[in-house]
């Protein structure tokens, strides 16, 4: 990965773990112990599957720039898909609190869109590769100095 790469992905990541963290206490709070631990791994199963489709994502986009936007839409749709499907599975445990899972799951998948949106306006992206050779003729083969 690339250095700006990394750097949107942990402008991303801290927020959200911080999110889950005040969640996780105000769980713990709440409704104790079990909606602590629902908050925790919430907050561990969006920084996986959101941090996982930002890889995918940025491979995509330097090996297929052409496949790029639809590739992310499909990504974003997936990775909902893949929540839902979490929550089905979890629904009924008594491993942690359902509801306290549930209300930090989206809670911090709004704030890594969030803060992945705000990565991506401050970030200084070249839109145009710059020229290397900028400045110098090129060379004609057929011409003879």
């Amino acid at each position: 990965m690339r250095s700006d790469d990394v750097r949107s992905l942990l402008q991303t990541a801290v927020p959200t773990a911080a999110a889950g963290a005040i969640a996780a206490v105000i769980s713990a709070l709440v409704v104790g112990g079990k909606g602590a631990v629902g908050a925790v791994v919430a907050t561990v199963v969006v920084i996986l599957f959101m941090g996982i489709g930002f890889v995918v994502l940025q491979r995509t986009a330097k090996s297929l720039p052409h496949l790029f936007q639809a590739m992310g839409l499909m990504l974003y749709a997936t990775q909902i898909l893949l929540l839902f499907v979490f929550l089905a599975v979890f629904k009924n445990t008594t491993l942690f609190h359902p509801r306290a899972f549930a209300i930090t799951l989206v809670a911090t998948t709004l704030v890594w869109i969030g803060a992945q949106t705000r990565a991506h306006m401050k970030a200084k992206i070249l839109y145009v590769e710059p020229d290397s050779t900028k400045g110098e003729k090129p060379e004609n083969p057929g011409s003879k100095s």
